[in-house]
């Protein structure tokens, strides 16, 4: 079994008039509790719950156990806050978040609602174990804002899950988590993790400070950046002593915050004569004033009307992040096709001369592919000449199936023109003559013989002879 050690800390903030965090550390039970409901409820919707629990800091033989009981603990917490608000209507409203864990050998089952967190240190990485219970965490969840629009969002601290007269059967989180050496488990109210951060936490975690003195440093940063609400933290590690007990005694853990005092319903008395000696006053004042709708603090149980607002504004946003994200791809794919056509209308103004169909003919464009897409086609002009391939030699057949480019109609044209003409030049060359049949030798001019498969030969008056060129065998 780990035997786990723990500090528990909190503190009121600089902007609070009162502590409405409350926070356990036993041997087997850490948890911290974020009250809220005004100055009237919260401290007692986070006293009552986590005083409440105390029973459960015991030993429990597996985490199914565990899980049951604690989830039925909140349970039963959840109707004692409803029973109080119905004994008190001063307290509607009223509410809290818990995050904690019961230690189960190796195990922590952790039962978690609201937007008090849990984090692990292991192995120099932060961890976030629980997901806060908001309304920006189902904007991000949704995908309808970032998580870094979310830390800046001003309705950030709107809960959509608490403990309280909200909700009969409440939805909490249960689940489990392995603890091994060298694991650091956080627990902490939005007072710390708001105006400090996760990196400013991991760095403070990972400094190896003493229990202690990482808990004093946690709330020296949440007090040095303004502290705007309370502050509360529990800084749970397993001890390093292979052979620790336990300390303490088991049903007495440390408690901190609103749940160290007794809960006293006194006050309330005080507050509904203030109200009733009032009640007329404000009635009359409120005749004079125009209606305008108050904004609640953390938590409104009639949130309809409230959370149709924040819908209405979201969309804003994301039409608008829409319409820039359209703009910018209008914009883009304008772009491309803008260069795509330029590029094209460039190729237009190339020529080539290449091969088609077994001729030498004039391409318009470059002699390239884009998918289906060629760049060229071939130049339909009556007056170009078509020259047979194989009419040209190797070399010049070589360098038309290469492509021959120019820069202008008229260059490629004047080159297929030279070719034409060498073309028929070779053509008059090689055509046969016609045939001359012998002439009765008079003495007066030559006379060709010609034998079969012989050279001929033609007679000069002198008496010499020559070899004369015969085309297909026939004698000239």
């Amino acid at each position: 079994m780990t035997v786990l050690r723990a500090t528990a800390l909190s503190h009121t903030g600089k902007v609070r008039r009162n502590n409405q965090d409350s926070a356990i550390a036993g041997q087997y039970l850490f948890a911290v509790a974020d009250g809220m409901g005004g100055h009237a409820g919260g401290d007692i919707a986070s006293a009552l719950t986590v005083q409440s629990l105390v029973d459960l800091d015991r030993r429990f033989d597996t985490v199914d156990e565990a899980a049951k009981a604690i989830e039925l603990a909140l349970r039963r917490a959840n109707a004692t806050l409803s029973e109080t608000v119905a004994d008190y209507p001063e307290l509607t409203g009223m509410g809290t978040t818990f995050s904690g864990f019961l230690a189960v050998d190796d195990s922590a089952v952790i039962a978690h609602i609201g937007d008090s967190r849990i984090y692990r240190w292991r192995d120099g990485e932060l961890t976030q174990l629980t997901k806060d219970h908001t309304f920006v965490q189902r904007l991000v969840d949704a995908g309808r804002i970032t998580p870094e629009e979310a830390l800046v969002h001003p309705r950030r601290s709107v809960i959509m899950r608490v403990l309280g007269d909200i909700e009969a059967n409440p939805d909490i989180d249960v689940f489990t988590e392995q603890i091994n050496p060298g694991d650091r488990l956080l627990i902490c109210s939005d007072g710390l993790s708001g105006p400090v951060g996760d990196e400013a936490i991991a760095k403070t975690l990972a400094r190896g400070d003493s229990a202690d003195m990482t808990c004093a440093h946690l709330l020296e940063l949440a007090l040095r950046n303004g502290a705007p609400d309370n502050c509360t933290v529990v800084l749970v590690e397993p001890d390093a002593d292979p052979d620790a007990t336990p300390h303490g005694t088991p049903g007495h853990p440390v408690i901190v915050g609103a749940a160290a005092r007794e809960v006293r319903f006194d006050h309330l008395e005080r507050i509904r004569t203030q109200k009733a000696q009032s009640l007329h006053a404000l009635r009359e004042a409120a005749s004079h004033l125009k209606p305008r709708r108050l904004e609640p603090t953390q938590f409104e149980s009639q949130a309809d009307e409230y959370l149709d607002e924040l819908i209405a504004e979201t969309r804003r946003r994301t039409v608008l992040r829409r319409v820039v994200v359209s703009v910018l791809s209008v914009l883009i794919i304008g772009g491309i096709g803008l260069g795509a056509w330029l590029g094209w209308r460039w190729t237009q103004t190339q020529y080539y001369i290449g091969e088609d169909a077994g001729y030498a003919v004039i391409y318009q464009g470059v002699n390239q592919q884009v998918g289906p897409f060629r760049l060229s086609h071939t130049v339909d002009d009556s007056r170009l000449p078509q020259i047979p391939m194989s009419d040209l030699d190797e070399l010049t057949q070589q360098q038309v199936r290469e492509t021959v480019a120019f820069p202008s109609l008229d260059a490629a044209a004047s080159r297929l023109g030279e070719l034409n003409s060498e073309h028929r030049r070779r053509d008059s060359t090689e055509q046969p003559q016609s045939t001359q049949s012998p002439q009765p030798d008079d003495g007066t001019g030559p006379v060709s013989v010609a034998e079969p498969d012989e050279t001929p030969l033609t007679a000069h008056p002198d008496g010499s002879a020559s070899p004369r060129a015969t085309t297909n065998g026939a004698a000239q």
